[in-house]
């Protein structure tokens, strides 16, 4: 058979294998489904949330009193243990009593003869023998003795320096040894009384303008509450008992003061604090905690569970915290589906099994394919 004749066979055949070829092919996959991701959800309800503002604050005790040597001498000893409490008239420091000790017996030596010579001036009176002049002069020298003797006992127990009111002893400004003067450099330490404890703060014209009305009055305060430095809300509640009238021109703020009941001595002079105002309540407020709040260029963003169970973002207007929570005013309603957790994990219209805080997640089941087969 002539090369001639063969070609029409070969090309058959080549056909046929290209044929067969195609149809072995496996036909096209369709895209893998995508599983729904478990997650949190917390379904809203409003809350009435109470306007509050907060600011900085630093605590002093209510009465701050300096102790001061009130005579001059050696300051033998100190008698406290500094930053203790202390009580009212408990001893803090003994100054050198010799020199008072010795006009203190001279005084009551010359107290005792001018008193018994105005006795016998009396006595010589009743019966002429001294004239008026004389009994008087003699009654005169014994006044200004026992004055000076009142003077000597004062100067004596003031040698032993007391505390004038109960409460923190501070640091003692001069050592043992050093020779105490009456004047300006008299100062020996401080007792911070700290029941009840006083808060220093300030707020700026902006924080003023969140209060309803943009006033800052006691007519709208409701209460103080003061934020420790570990978060927690000091149990006792306080009371405004101070603010200005005017604002300070260099910084633009409000002095306020509030005072605080410390029985246990929880609270200590110069810790700094967070005091909170409390002026009335906002209703139809919605709480969600800070890590399901996502910030964006464009501002706060949730995500929540549509109707579908998929994934919808909601862009949100937050006020201040509450505790651990941001005040939501905008963007929800009640009963939308806030999800909390996973968030890293989520995309917009991505499926998900949501479940309540206190509830178990649910099988994951196979979702239906993204796209459909060609």
């Amino acid at each position: 058979m002539t090369s001639t004749a063969l070609r029409p066979r070969l090309t058959l055949l080549f056909a046929a294998a290209c044929t067969l070829a195609a149809c072995s092919e496996p036909a096209p996959s369709s895209p893998p489904a995508i599983k729904a991701m478990p997650v949190t959800v917390l379904t809203m309800q409003p809350h009435a949330i109470p306007n509050a503002i907060e600011a900085v604050a630093q605590t002093e005790g209510a009465k701050e009193a300096e102790v001061r040597a009130r005579v001059s001498g050696v300051l033998l000893k100190q008698l406290y243990q500094e930053g203790e409490a202390v009580k009212a008239g408990q001893a803090l420091f003994q100054i050198d009593r010799a020199t008072y000790d010795i006009a203190h017996a001279e005084a009551q030596s010359i107290a005792n003869r001018t008193a018994r010579e105005a006795q016998r001036m009396k006595l010589l009176l009743a019966s002429e023998g001294v004239s008026r002049k004389e009994f008087d002069d003699a009654v005169s020298a014994n006044e200004l003795a026992q004055a000076t003797l009142r003077q000597a006992k004062l100067n004596l127990s003031w040698t032993t320096v007391t505390a004038p009111v109960a409460g923190i002893a501070g640091r003692a400004s001069k050592s043992v040894g050093n020779l105490m003067t009456t004047g300006t450099d008299s100062i020996l330490t401080t007792v911070y009384q700290q029941d009840p404890m006083w808060v220093r703060f300030s707020l700026s014209e902006s924080e003023v303008a969140k209060l309803p009305g943009g006033l800052l009055t006691p007519k709208i305060l409701t209460g103080v509450a003061l934020v420790l430095a570990d978060g927690s809300t000091y149990a006792a509640a306080g009371k405004l008992n101070f603010l200005a009238s005017t604002v300070d021109p260099t910084l633009g703020t409000q002095q306020l003061r509030a005072e605080f009941p410390n029985p246990e001595g929880r609270l200590r002079p110069g810790q700094f604090v967070r005091a909170r105002l409390l002026a009335g309540e906002t209703t139809g407020a919605f709480l969600v905690p800070q890590s399901a709040v996502v910030q964006t260029e464009q501002g706060n963003v949730v995500m929540t569970v549509d109707a579908k169970n998929t994934v919808a973002p909601r862009p949100i207007k937050t006020g201040d915290w509450l505790g651990q929570d941001w005040v939501v005013l905008d963007g929800l309603k009640a009963g939308d589906r806030v999800i909390i957790d996973n968030l890293m994990k989520l995309r917009p219209g991505a499926p998900v099994l949501p479940h309540a805080p206190n509830e178990k997640p649910r099988a994951t089941p196979a979702a239906a394919p993204s796209a459909k087969q060609s």
